[in-house]
């Protein structure tokens, strides 16, 4: 199959999000039902458009699992051919170079490798917590075992975080393919909290005393809103477990019925450490308050994993963000998938209720 083919479907990357987004879907859809597509204008909304280390990487892990054919595969590259071949598992390394983030290497390649015949290993460098991308704290903590609930297992080992500007994390994932079908998932009852915990931590030259003071903020505004048990965990990281300098925090609340809802914030020198505590805490008040069932980070994450299971999904949220009505275009586009959106407004909570019903992708039909 050549790049050229003129079966591909063409993608314009700056409607929408208009971002790295698309193109992660794009690509991972694409190796699933093995359509070759073509992207004009990638990352056309962005300040700097084109391809840059992040999601050169993320392309080019994709095209070593499904031994893709590619054309315009190369930094600064505004148009890109994908034509993928199979799907193999295997071992697999990803390296940004810079403080790219790993996670968003994970969120390109594991719909994928969901679907090859044998467990896989994604060795992972880059960026572990960044702004514009979910922490690795919350993917663990919150993506996790939401998307478990789907049937969808892997485990992550963090052998060393990397923090902005150069990167230097190192992250394992190992990937077992799903058995048979993804199952759909029903979340349509948030519950109450009832507990919250958090992660407050410092690297390189940072004093603990800072982890301290962003937990403390974060403490002192949740106990204004929820009465409830509230533990974060304070820590320094070690030289031998962090690459440079770095600060943040990531929440999670628990609930009655065990919904799993997250926050989190990156510290920097522009903002005193009680806010970035403060931005966390005001971030997860307002994800509970709208009574969805999963929060507004992870709701767009949900979306490819919905439009390929069998069944029908269902999941309450808060108002639909930019990126999960991009996710929801573009799965509709490259899949038989359908999404449904009810929109509510009830007061001081203002929800919406996604269902789709997924094409059931078969693991034996691909291979």
């Amino acid at each position: 199959m050549d790049c050229d083919d003129k079966n591909e479907m063409a993608i314009d990357g700056r409607i929408m999000e208009g971002g790295g987004q698309i193109l992660r879907i794009s690509v991972a859809l694409s190796s699933l039902t093995k359509k070759p597509i073509s992207i004009a204008n990638i990352r056309g909304n962005r300040e700097k458009p084109g391809l840059r280390a992040q999601h050169l990487n993320g392309i080019k892990l994709v095209s070593d699992i499904t031994a893709a054919k590619m054309n315009g595969c190369e930094l600064g590259s505004c148009n890109l051919s994908f034509a993928p071949r199979i799907i193999k598992g295997g071992k697999y390394y990803a390296d940004t170079g810079t403080a790219g983030s790993v996670v968003l290497l994970l969120q390109v390649s594991l719909p994928v490798l969901l679907f090859a015949e044998k467990a896989s290993e994604l060795i992972l460098k880059g960026g572990t917590n960044a702004d514009l991308a979910p922490q690795i704290d919350t993917t663990i903590s919150v993506f996790k075992p939401i998307i478990q609930k789907m049937g969808v297992s892997f485990e992550c080992n963090v052998i060393r975080r990397g923090y902005f500007p150069k990167g230097g994390g190192h992250v394992v994932f190992k990937v077992n393919p799903i058995d048979g079908f993804i199952k759909p998932i029903v979340l349509l009852d948030a519950g109450h909290v009832t507990a919250i915990k958090g992660y407050s931590y410092v690297a390189g030259v940072l004093p603990i005393k800072l982890a301290h003071e962003i937990a403390d903020s974060a403490v002192k505004h949740l106990k204004s809103a929820f009465n409830v048990p509230i533990k974060i965990d304070r820590v320094k990281e070690s030289s031998e477990k962090a690459e440079g300098n770095g600060s943040g925090i990531v929440l999670v609340a628990e609930t009655s019925t065990g919904c799993i809802i997250g926050s989190s914030a990156i510290g920097s020198r522009a903002v005193k450490p009680d806010k970035v505590g403060l931005n966390a805490a005001d971030e997860l008040i307002s994800e509970l308050k709208s009574g969805g069932c999963v929060d507004s980070h992870i709701q767009d994450q949900l979306i490819i994993f919905m439009a390929l299971a069998k069944g029908k999904s269902k999941i309450k949220s808060g108002p639909l963000t930019l990126h999960t009505k991009t996710a929801i275009h573009f799965c509709e586009l490259l899949t038989n998938a359908t999404f449904n959106v009810s929109e509510f407004d009830e007061g001081l909570k203002n929800f919406c209720i996604i269902e789709c019903d997924g094409i059931g992708m078969n693991v034996n039909d691909i291979h």
